[in-house]
């Protein structure tokens, strides 16, 4: 299973930035976390997966791999139909995104291959244009699909909550959010990973 990519370079840089960052890095260590550098499947899976149980998302996921014949595609998601994606365990509304981005692609509206020459804020406007996919769900395309290494996303509760921790704040405003993010520029992904660790 492939893994987000980050090393020395990251951690120094890190680390010389934020004295409380860097006794967090040291303390919990290299982390390995698992990427999905297929666009397509990442986009359906981050369909189903949202707010629903991780448990659960591994179940539906299964089932609608199974449904498209061991191979998720475009063709295969569209072959399968609405009603048999559906008794996967999934809702008839994130049965519509999924199909409206197959149908995207299929139609060559929609051109995974174009999007990793793009720019964060290209790859933003053009994920989030698809119904299902919001500005959250593009980021975590952007870290764990396309390893873009300046990914610090606003919208995770997660991520909040890690600085929070860190730095011993009530609230977090977005101001204040900010400053952290141009603190952790230009490895805010890497940052992203302890972040997420200290939230925990």
């Amino acid at each position: 299973m492939p893994i987000f990519q980050y090393g020395e370079t990251e951690v120094e840089w890190l680390s010389k930035r934020d004295k409380r960052l860097a006794q967090a890095i040291e303390r919990i260590g290299l982390i390995e976390r698992s990427t999905m550098p297929d666009l397509f499947t990442a986009l359906i899976q981050c369909i189903i997966d949202q707010q629903i149980s991780a448990a659960a998302a591994r179940t539906v996921n299964a089932r609608i791999l199974q449904v498209c014949g061991g191979h998720m595609s475009a063709e295969a998601l569209l072959a399968a139909g609405a009603d048999n994606l559906q008794r996967c365990g999934t809702s008839m509304r994130k049965v519509q995104y999924m199909l409206g981005v197959a149908e995207a692609v299929q139609a060559g509206k929609l051109d995974l291959s174009a999007i990793p020459a793009m720019d964060d804020a290209q790859v933003i406007q053009t994920l989030t244009g698809l119904k299902g996919i919001g500005i959250w769900t593009a980021e975590m395309l952007m870290i764990f699909s396309l390893g873009r290494p300046d990914v610090l996303s606003w919208g995770d509760l997660a991520i909040q909550r890690g600085i929070m921790r860190l730095y011993n704040h009530k609230e977090l405003p977005r101001e204040r959010f900010e400053r952290y993010r141009r603190r952790y520029s230009p490895y805010g992904s890497t940052a992203s990973l302890y972040l997420w660790a200290l939230a925990k």
